[in-house]
């Protein structure tokens, strides 16, 4: 079922599993030009890709979802994890877009975007990754310092206690730490804005926010990266932010590209979210791209 939300332009809701989805759609269908659907990363929503809707929806269809438990959609107590927002995924764009879709998704949205890419090949057209997250499978490390690992695991435990978890929730949700954390992953400060600080804060204000916090990190770890790239069949393009302070991304796109060597990549002076820090960059690299798409791909969707 899809209803409009009054007040906001594009903004549509859709029923899934019984929880409210909210999307947005922007621009018309072309002729063998798939669909672009973005897919946001942790903490954020639909309103992080404003810049690349405006500046792709003139020459692609493009929509935007708002992951199970993040920005309008219900927050649902449930167990969430790469398998969970998959199936939102691939439901999505068979229910609602009805063809398949160029998937576009920034850190945690990426690690979705490529789960469905990988395990629901028949969804995706093409896969777009900026920044993603997920975990690779690690070489067999050294005994670890037992009471280093000891230290952590008790850490983690009681992070995941309700009352710790809410504590930390309450205190990472402020807009001060907002900003300071987004000072922290963007190179370019002056993207740091008001309205970009009250689109991550606003969400957090909603019934069940806390819980999904803490439910997000209680999830057993999804399928390793590597083993999604093995299953992996469609085109891909890595747009990386260089200045990501949470990873180093130098080093781990080499894993992507070791795993799957015919990628396509760039790297960009930004941090975490290269999309919303240099969208005249990245909008560019996405429409050119998408042009060249092999005629297989395209005529998917034709």
């Amino acid at each position: 079922m899809q209803t409009a939300v009054s007040g906001i332009d594009s903004g549509l809701y859709w029923t899934w599993c019984s929880q409210s989805i909210y999307y947005v759609r922007a621009g018309q269908p072309q002729p063998h030009r798939p669909p672009l659907l973005l897919v946001h990363g942790f903490g954020a929503s639909t309103d992080h890709w404003r810049k690349n809707i405006q500046g792709l929806s003139q020459d692609f269809e493009v929509w935007a979802i708002d992951l199970l438990g993040f920005g309008r959609s219900t927050k649902a107590d449930v167990e969430y994890g790469g398998d969970l927002w998959r199936d939102q995924l691939h439901d999505f764009i068979a229910e609602v877009i009805g063809q398949p879709a160029v998937l576009a998704g920034n850190s945690l949205g990426g690690y979705a975007a490529l789960c469905l890419a990988a395990q629901r090949p028949e969804s995706a057209a093409g896969l777009i990754l900026l920044n993603p997250a997920g975990p690779f499978t690690e070489a067999q490390a050294a005994k670890p310092d037992p009471v280093r690992e000891g230290l952590g695991n008790l850490s983690r435990s009681l992070l995941l206690l309700p009352l710790p978890s809410w504590l930390l929730f309450q205190y990472v949700r402020q807009k001060s730490m907002i900003r300071k954390t987004l000072e922290k992953v963007y190179l370019d400060q002056t993207a740091i804005t008001d309205q970009l600080i009250e689109d991550l804060y606003r969400p957090s204000c909603d019934p069940g926010a806390a819980t999904v916090f803490a439910a997000v990190f209680k999830s057993p770890q999804g399928e390793k990266n590597d083993v999604l790239l093995s299953q992996l069949t469609c085109p891909l393009l890595m747009l990386w932010g260089e200045g990501d302070p949470w990873m180093n991304s130098r080093s781990r796109g080499a894993k992507f590209r070791e795993h799957y060597p015919q990628l396509t990549e760039y790297y960009l002076q930004a941090g975490h979210c290269p999309h919303d820090e240099l969208p005249d960059q990245v909008n560019p690299l996405i429409r050119d791209w998408l042009l060249e798409l092999p005629n297989s791909a395209r005529d998917s969707v034709g």
